[in-house]
């Protein structure tokens, strides 16, 4: 699929300052645990705001009448989880489609309905609407799920649209990254960084021209859709298992930010071992003449599970057996021990990156 004729993102990458308190991409993890820790969470939300949780679960069952008892069936929970695209043009509605769905079927749902809010600039023609209304009915259709609302303007003050979604799905048995407990093996599904490498071979060619081999480029440009940025059958996969304590999908940040926040929504550390990451040969590649460490570059593609030790071999097993690559990375530990990196026979804390290392991709200087 044709990119829309936008004018490429590198001024506004993930991770490049330019405000000198605040850099673009989330928020800083100790600022918004103190923006979310006076805000009480409404009755009915069973999960609400928390560092590292990929959506909101909401009980639908309405409480009991004085008097009146409900039956032994389990409540219905509607997952929420909205996120938004802001760094790409390039199938934009495919792409926003796909990363709110990794966040449903990571609370243990499945997608069923999604609202788009589409921003696009001054100047762009009813085409290239079109094309990502396009983009989201494919996307919508991959996953199981509908096109059920949302917004669209022309919007002044932006060079590139932006597209926020919000996906809904419904289950009885919900999950969450709060779920690790000390003790559970830490899984992988997938290789580290899809998303990030995807993004460097279709924005960054220019400045790969010459350094990587057009063969790697031209692989790594179709990572979105082989091996893809969806963590729906993984997720699905692990769940059928009845074993998993937690799920998380790293996205900004890489699979470090990622661990890191599935620790903090647990309340635990992590002992992780390195060279038990699968890091595709494109992503390194890719990567090397930015200096950009695999470990924190965005990461969508990837899935993190959390299962009791005794069931680990199991769960593995299980994704292995519907052709998905997963291993075991490390174990949760007591948040007393840290979240900690282990190679090479030695052990060090597992680094937080100030930004997203796609960043180093598109800094001018």
């Amino acid at each position: 699929m044709a990119a829309l004729d936008y004018p490429a993102p590198a001024p506004y990458c993930i991770g490049m300052s330019r405000d000198p308190t605040l850099r673009p991409g989330k928020l800083p993890a100790d600022l918004l645990e103190r923006l979310l820790r006076s805000r009480e969470t409404p009755g009915g939300a069973v999960v609400g705001p928390g560092i590292g949780l990929d959506g909101a679960v909401l009980n639908l069952r309405p409480p009991a009448r004085p008097g009146e008892e409900h039956d032994g069936a389990p409540p219905p929970f509607l997952v929420a989880a909205s996120d938004p695209i802001t760094f790409t043009a390039e199938e934009i509605g495919w792409y926003a489609v796909h990363v709110n769905a990794n966040d449903v079927v990571c609370m243990g749902a499945l997608p069923r309905w999604f609202l788009a809010t589409v921003l696009v600039p001054e100047g762009t023609v009813e085409a290239d609407i079109a094309e990502i209304f396009d983009q989201m009915d494919r996307a919508c259709e991959e996953v199981g799920a509908g096109l059920v609302g949302g917004h669209t303007e022309i919007t002044a003050g932006i060079d590139r649209p932006i597209l926020v979604g919000t996906m809904l799905g419904v289950t009885t048995h919900w999950v969450s990254a709060a779920g690790a407990r000390p003790g559970d093996a830490l899984l992988l599904a997938g290789g580290i960084a899809v998303e990030g490498t995807a993004i460097l071979a279709r924005d960054a060619a220019d400045r790969l021209a010459g350094r990587v081999d057009d063969v790697v480029l031209d692989r790594a440009r179709r990572f979105l859709h082989d091996p893809g940025i969806s963590v729906l059958r993984p997720a699905r996969a692990a769940l059928a298992s009845g074993a998993v304590h937690a799920l998380h999908d790293p996205t900004e940040g890489g699979l470090a930010a990622g661990i890191h926040e599935l620790c903090d929504a647990s309340g635990t550390g992590a002992r992780v071992d390195l060279q038990a990451v699968h890091v595709f040969d494109e992503t390194r590649a890719l990567a090397g003449p930015f200096g950009i460490d695999p470990m924190g570059l965005i990461a969508s593609g990837s899935l993190l599970i959390t299962v009791p030790d005794d069931d680990a071999t199991a769960v593995l097993d299980e994704l292995s057996g519907q052709a998905i690559h997963a291993a075991r990375i490390g174990s949760i530990q007591h948040a007393a021990l840290g979240v900690m990196a282990v190679e090479d026979g030695g052990e060090r804390p597992l680094p937080r990156f100030e930004a997203d290392e796609i960043g180093k991709a598109f800094d001018p200087g």
